[in-house]
C-alpha cells in the first residue's frame, strides 16, 4: 500500500480520539477561518457573517481580491452586518476569537506563531493569488485545525490553497457554485474534489459551528475510549481492503486516525465504531476515505532549494562520462497529479539545455489513484502554479489551454504515467535516479524498511535516492551513502546486501518473481514445443531474409542475412530501411513501403537492378502489411529474393536490338533524375527555409499571444478589483443614503433652522425650519443668501457671516423676530473632513420660550429682592460653595461693605476674613448639609469697622429636586445693645427718667 507524495509533514498523535496540531504551530485554543473570495465576495461576506453569533470561538481571516490603489472600506462595512469586531490587519497583529481580521489593500499575507505577517506583493497583477498563499500558511499553521472558506469570485485562486489545508488534515468550506455571484473560483474548487463541504453562504456558519463542535469534543475524549476505538478501527482497516483492494494497516497509525477523525468530524460523529458502521452502510464513504488516506498534496519545485541543489550538484555528477545516446530512467513512486515528475523532466530539459548535452530521459510516474494519474497524464493545471512556476519557467514549457496552463508536449514525453503499487507490485530497474518525496512519513517502520531496499535494488550502482527534508534511509547505510544531507539525496552503493534484504523482508513481489523463475525453468525441463522448434528451423532455412519496419519505414526486427541488400548509411546512424538500402532500391523501395501502408496491401517490385560491388544484379521486393489479429497494427514486412538468371539465349536476343541507343537513353535518363534530385533538394531546402521563417513568425506569434494572456490575466484580475471596489461602492452608496435620510430626520425634528453656505455665501442647502427666518424656497439653492429677505429686525447677518469666514472665528448673539419671537444665531465655519473651509453654516434656534422665562425670571428676581430689602436685619444668599449670591441693603449698610466686593466672593473672605470664625464654618459645612436650617446661634466677634458685636444667626438652606444644596439664607441679629441693657442695674420703682 502506499499513499500519494504530499504536504510536509504531519505531528504525530497516536489514538483516534486526540486532535493534534500542525509541527511548529502553537496550541491556540480556537481555530482560525481563512476566507477567500473576489468578485461578489462582498455580498458573499455580508450573507456568510450576518448569520455568524458573536460568542463564537473562532477567528476569521478575510483575503479577498482588493484594489491596491484604492483604500478599501470593506472593514466598515463589513462591521454593519458582523455582530464581532472588524478589525483591518496590521503586521504583526495577533489573531485574536470571536474577531473579523481583514487584509489591507496591495498587501500579501501569512500567518507565523499565532500573528499575521504583511508584505508587498512582488508579482504581476495577474499573477498575484493572495488567497492560495494565506491558506498555503494557514495549513502549515494550524495542521487538522485548519479551516478553509472559498466565496464567489473568478478564476481558480484558492484551489491550491485547500489542497494544502486538506493535506495537513483540515477541511474546505466552499460556496454552492449556484448561489455565487461569480461562480469561477467556487466551481474550480468543487471540480478538483477539493470541497468537503458546498453550501450557500448564509448557511456555512451553522455547518461551521458543527464541525468545531465536534472536533474539541473529539479532543476531550477520555483515555479510556482507546480500546474501543481500536477495535473500530479495526473494523474500518477491513472494510477498506475488502471494498479498495489495499491495506492500510502498515500505515502510520496517527495519521490514519486523523483522517478518520476529520471524516467522523465532516459527518458529525463522535464515536469510532458508529462511524465504522455509517461505513458500511454508505459504500459512497469508503471511497470518500479511502481518497483522504492517500494525502494527494504536491506542488511544481516543492523545496526549491532542494531543486537547486539537484541542477546544480548532482545531475552533473549523473551526466558525468555517459556515452551518446545515453536513456536516463528515472521513477517517481507517489506521483500524485504529476507535478513533482514534471518538475524533475523541466530540470533535467535546463540542465542539457545549459549544457549542450542530449540524452533521452524517462520518467516514470507512478500512482495507486488512478484519477489523479489520469490528472497527471493530461498536463494541465489551473492558473495558480505561477505561484510556484517562474515566469521564464511557465514561458518555455507551458502553454495556455482554457484557463489554466499545460506542461508543452517535449516535457510531456518524457514521462510515462501509470497506476502502481510500490508496496505489492514490483519496482522499475536499472534506474538512474528514484524521487520518492513525502512518501516515507505516512508509512510505518516495517513498510519503511521494506521500501528502501526495494529502490537501492531498482537502483543502478552509483544512482541517486531523492527524498524530502522529513525522509532519511534509516539504517540502511550499507545500501546508501549520503551526497547532500540537508537536501537529502544518497547515492546506491555496489548492490551487496539488497536482494537478500528484500527476500528477508517478504515483498509479494519478490516472492511472485522468484516463484515465476522456478515455474519457467521447471517447465523447460518438461514441456518442450517440438512445432515451434521445427517452424523456428524451418524458417531459418528457407525463408528469405526480410525487416519488420512501420510505417515510416524504421527497423524493428531483422530475419536472416540482409547484409546484400541493406548496409549502414555514411554520416549519423539511421535505423530507417529506405536510407540503408543499396543503390538502386531506394526509390522502389520508399514507394512500396508508401503503397502498402496507405492501401493495406501486398506491394511486389521484381528484378531490380541493385548496384553492388561486382556489378549490377536483379532483386525481388515483396511489401506486405502485418494483419495478423495479434500483430500491432501499422507494422510491415519487407522480403528480399534474389531475381532468377534469364537463359543466356534470350538475354543475348533481347539485348542485341537495343543497341547503343538504348544506353544513351539511360544515361539520359539519369542525367535527367540527377537533374530532378538536385530540383528536388533545392526545393526542399527552400521549403525548409520557409518552414524555419514560419516557425520563427510562430514563435514571434506565440510570444505576442503569452503577453495578450499576461495582459488579459492582469485585466481580468483589474476587472475583479473594479467589481470588489463596485461593489464597496454600492454598499457605500446606501449607506450615505440612509445617512442623509437619518440627518434630513434629524434636522427636521430638532426644530433648528439650518443654511449651509459656499464661500460666495450662497445658498447649498436648507431644512424646512429655516424658511421661518429667511423667506426660502426649493429654487433658491444656489442664489445669494442676500437676495433673499430675512424675519430678522435691525441685523445683518450677511455681515457677520463674511467676518466669520474672514476670521474662521464662531459668532453667535440673540436675535428677534417679526411678531415679537427671539432666536439665536450661530455662525460657524464650514469644515470638510480634511479641515477645509468650504463655507459657513447658520443654525437659528428658537428662543422665545427662554427669553419669556428670563423676564419672568428677572421680575421674580427683583420681586424677591425688594423682600429682602425691606427686612432691617442684615441678610445674605450664599450658593451651595457659600459663595455670595446677593445680600439685602441693611447688610451692606451695618457692616460697611459695598456689593462690589461681596457678591461672587466667598463668605470667607469677606472684609479681610472676619467671617473666618472656626463655629460659623462647622455649622454651614457640617451641620447645614445634615438639617434644612439652624436658629438663634450666638456669635461673639470683633468686626474691622462697627468692633465687637454680639450677633445671632439664622440660616435656612433651600434643596432642588435632587437634595443638592442650591442656596443658603443667613440672616444675622446685632444684640449687643439688648445685652447691655440686660446687664444694667434695675431701676427703683417710681424713680422719674434720667434720674441717677
Amino acid at each position: 500500500m502506499k499513499t500519494k507524495q504530499g504536504k510536509k509533514r504531519e505531528s504525530e498523535k497516536s489514538p483516534v480520539s486526540n486532535v493534534s496540531k500542525a509541527r511548529g504551530t502553537q496550541d491556540s485554543s480556537f481555530p482560525i477561518i481563512g476566507v477567500g473570495a473576489s468578485a461578489g465576495g462582498l455580498e458573499a461576506f455580508e450573507q456568510f457573517f450576518r448569520h455568524v453569533p458573536p460568542d463564537n470561538g473562532m477567528a476569521f481571516v478575510l483575503v479577498p481580491h482588493l484594489d491596491p490603489r484604492h483604500a478599501s472600506m470593506l472593514t466598515e462595512i463589513l462591521q454593519r452586518v458582523a455582530a464581532m469586531p472588524v478589525v483591518e490587519v496590521q503586521d504583526r497583529m495577533a489573531v485574536a476569537p470571536n474577531r473579523v481580521h481583514v487584509i489591507p489593500p496591495n498587501r500579501d499575507m501569512a500567518i507565523f506563531h499565532g500573528a499575521l505577517q504583511l508584505s508587498v506583493p512582488e508579482g504581476s497583477r495577474g499573477q498575484r493569488m493572495p488567497i492560495d498563499s494565506f491558506l498555503r500558511s494557514l495549513a502549515e499553521e494550524q495542521g487538522e485545525k485548519a479551516i478553509g472558506v472559498i466565496l464567489s469570485g473568478t478564476g481558480t485562486d484558492g484551489t491550491l490553497g485547500l489542497r494544502a489545508i486538506l493535506g495537513a488534515g483540515g477541511v474546505s468550506f466552499v460556496q454552492d457554485p449556484s448561489t455565487a455571484k461569480y461562480d469561477g473560483m467556487p466551481t474550480s474548487a468543487v471540480q478538483s474534489g477539493l470541497a468537503t463541504y458546498v453550501l450557500p453562504a448564509e448557511k456555512m456558519p451553522e455547518q461551521l459551528l458543527t464541525y468545531v463542535k465536534t472536533l474539541f469534543e473529539q479532543k476531550k475524549k477520555p483515555a479510556s475510549a482507546a480500546p474501543a476505538a481500536t477495535s473500530a478501527l479495526r473494523k474500518i482497516m477491513l472494510l477498506l481492503r475488502s471494498k479498495t483492494g489495499h491495506d492500510f494497516t502498515l500505515y502510520k497509525q496517527s495519521t490514519i486516525c486523523r483522517r478518520i477523525e476529520r471524516r467522523m468530524a465532516v459527518h458529525s460523529i463522535e464515536d469510532t465504531d458508529i462511524y465504522a458502521r455509517y461505513l458500511q452502510e454508505h459504500p459512497g464513504e469508503v471511497q470518500l476515505l479511502f481518497k483522504e488516506l492517500l494525502i494527494n498534496v504536491t506542488s511544481f519545485f516543492r523545496d526549491a532549494e532542494a531543486f537547486d541543489v539537484l541542477k546544480k550538484d548532482i545531475l552533473p555528477q549523473l551526466f558525468e562520462h555517459k556515452p551518446e545516446g545515453y536513456t536516463f530512467r528515472i521513477w517517481g513512486p507517489g506521483c500524485a497529479t504529476g507535478e513533482e515528475a514534471y518538475s524533475l523532466a523541466i530540470i533535467f530539459r535546463e540542465h542539457m539545455d545549459d549544457t549542450g548535452q542530449e540524452f533521452k530521459v524517462q520518467i516514470y510516474g507512478t500512482d495507486i489513484d488512478e484519477d489523479e494519474v489520469a490528472t497527471a497524464r493530461s498536463g494541465i493545471y489551473p492558473p495558480n502554479i505561477v505561484t510556484d512556476v517562474s515566469p521564464e519557467r511557465v514561458r518555455r514549457f507551458f502553454v495556455r489551454e482554457g484557463t489554466g496552463y499545460q506542461v508543452r508536449k517535449d516535457i510531456r514525453e518524457m514521462v510515462i504515467y501509470a497506476t502502481q503499487n510500490v508496496i505489492k507490485d514490483p519496482p522499475f530497474t536499472k534506474l538512474d535516479l528514484v524521487s520518492c518525496r513525502n512518501l516515507l512519513i505516512y508509512l510505518g517502520p516495517e513498510l519503511q524498511s521494506r521500501l528502501i531496499p526495494t529502490f537501492h535494488y531498482a537502483l543502478k550502482t552509483g544512482g541517486v535516492l531523492f527524498l524530502s527534508p522529513s525522509e532519511s534511509v534509516g539504517n540502511f547505510t550499507d545500501l546508501f551513502k549520503p551526497i547532500n544531507k540537508k537536501c537529502k539525496f544518497f547515492e546506491a552503493k555496489k548492490p551487496i546486501a539488497s536482494t537478500r534484504t528484500l527476500m528477508a523482508g517478504g515483498l509479494p513481489w519478490i516472492g511472485n518473481r522468484i516463484e515465476r523463475g522456478l515455474d519457467k525453468a521447471v517447465n523447460k525441463a518438461e514441456e518442450t514445443n517440438f512445432a515451434e522448434l521445427a517452424k523456428r528451423v524451418l524458417l531459418e532455412s528457407y525463408a528469405p531474409p526480410s525487416v519488420v519496419t512501420d510505417e515510416k519505414g524504421n527497423i524493428l526486427y531483422v530475419h536472416g542475412d540482409t547484409g546484400k541488400y541493406l548496409r549502414p548509411a555514411p554520416g549519423q546512424a539511421s535505423l530507417n530501411i529506405v536510407e540503408m538500402s543499396l543503390e538502386g532500391l531506394q526509390l522502389e523501395l520508399r514507394t512500396a513501403i508508401h503503397n502498402a501502408a496507405m492501401k493495406k496491401t501486398r506491394v511486389t517490385c521484381k528484378d531490380l537492378p541493385v548496384k553492388t560491388d561486382g556489378g549490377i544484379r536483379g532483386v525481388n521486393l515483396t511489401v506486405n502489411p502485418l494483419t495478423e489479429p495479434e500483430a500491432i497494427p501499422g507494422l510491415l514486412i519487407v522480403s528480399f529474393q534474389e531475381a532468377e538468371p534469364q537463359p543466356q539465349g534470350k538475354t543475348t536476343r533481347a539485348k542485341r536490338p537495343a543497341g547503343s541507343g538504348s544506353s544513351e537513353r539511360v544515361e539520359k535518363l539519369k542525367q535527367e533524375l540527377v537533374y530532378a534530385k538536385e530540383n528536388l533538394q533545392a526545393t526542399i531546402e527552400e521549403l525548409q527555409a520557409a518552414n524555419e521563417e514560419l516557425k520563427s513568425t510562430n514563435e514571434e506569434f506565440q510570444s505576442t499571444n503569452e503577453e495578450l494572456q499576461s495582459t488579459n490575466e492582469e485585466l481580468q484580475s483589474l476587472n475583479e478589483e473594479l467589481v470588489t471596489v463596485n461593489a464597496e461602492l454600492q454598499a457605500k452608496i446606501e449607506q450615505l443614503a440612509e445617512m442623509q435620510n437619518d440627518m434630513k430626520n434629524l434636522l427636521d425634528n430638532t426644530n433648528i433652522g439650518t443654511i449651509f453656505l459656499d464661500e460666495n455665501l450662497a445658498i447649498k442647502w436648507f431644512n424646512r425650519d429655516a424658511a421661518t427666518v429667511f423667506r426660502l424656497a426649493a429654487t433658491d439653492t444656489g442664489r445669494p443668501l442676500s437676495d433673499i429677505k430675512s424675519n430678522i429686525e435691525g441685523e445683518d447677518l450677511i455681515v457677520e457671516a463674511r467676518a466669520v469666514l474672514d476670521s474662521l472665528v464662531p459668532r453667535e448673539k440673540q436675535v428677534r423676530k417679526t411678531g415679537n419671537e427671539w432666536c439665536l444665531v450661530r455662525i460657524v465655519p464650514y469644515r470638510t473632513l480634511d479641515n477645509v473651509i468650504e463655507g459657513i453654516v447658520l443654525t437659528f434656534t428658537d428662543i422665545t420660550g427662554l427669553k419669556r422665562t428670563e423676564k419672568v425670571c428677572q421680575e421674580a428676581r427683583e420681586y424677591a429682592e425688594s423682600i429682602v430689602d425691606t427686612i432691617r436685619e442684615p441678610l445674605i444668599v450664599l450658593n451651595g460653595d457659600l459663595k455670595v449670591v446677593s445680600a439685602s441693603r441693611s447688610f451692606y449698610r451695618y457692616f460697611h461693605v459695598t456689593p462690589e466686593e461681596t457678591v461672587g466672593s466667598s463668605l470667607y473672605n469677606l472684609a479681610d476674613r472676619q467671617w473666618d470664625i472656626p463655629r460659623l464654618r462647622e455649622l454651614l459645612e457640617t451641620i447645614l448639609p445634615k438639617n434644612t436650617s439652624f436658629d438663634d446661634f450666638e456669635m461673639e466677634h470683633t468686626f474691622r469697622v462697627i468692633g465687637r458685636r454680639e450677633m445671632v444667626l439664622n440660616a435656612r438652606r433651600i434643596s432642588g429636586n435632587t437634595g443638592e444644596t442650591q442656596l443658603i439664607l443667613l440672616a444675622m441679629e446685632d444684640v449687643t445693645d439688648r445685652r447691655l441693657l440686660a446687664c444694667l442695674p434695675a431701676r427703683p420703682a417710681g424713680e422719674p427718667d434720667g434720674q441717677e
